[in-house]
């Protein structure tokens, strides 16, 4: 019965952070924000959900299942760097480093950091 309830529990807040990183994403109004969204509430939301399936298999069925586990790995490690690329090509190609706001150090923002001729010229 608790197994059940909190199976049933992660399905449904798989299902509320999949909904939510979808209305992020129509609602927002800039590039960046749009892609923040859905980015952290469908990883967690599929996480939910995949941690709910080794649940459900390895208590109700007995059986360990290795491939949702996987898959949670390979979601938590691959979408944070999908979303930082993604960001950094909006960055280069929306805006120059003098429209960026001031990073607090000395050094500015490393993504702009090098010679504007040879960035422009891999754009080409």
């Amino acid at each position: 019965m608790i197994t059940e309830i909190v199976i049933s529990a992660l399905l449904v807040l798989g299902g509320l952070f999949g909904l939510i990183g979808s209305y992020g994403l129509l609602k927002l109004n800039n590039p960046v924000k749009r892609l923040h969204a859905p980015t952290k509430a469908t990883t967690l939301g599929v996480g939910a959900v995949l941690v709910a399936s080794v649940l459900y298999f390895k208590i109700v069925r007995g059986i360990v299942t290795w491939q949702e586990l996987l898959i949670v790995v390979f979601l938590f490690i691959t979408s944070p760097v999908t979303a930082l690329f993604l960001s950094k090509v909006h960055l280069h190609r929306n805006m120059s480093a003098t429209e960026l706001p001031p990073t607090g150090t000395k050094r500015g923002w490393a993504t702009f950091d090098g010679d504007p001729a040879d960035r422009d010229a891999r754009h080409l």
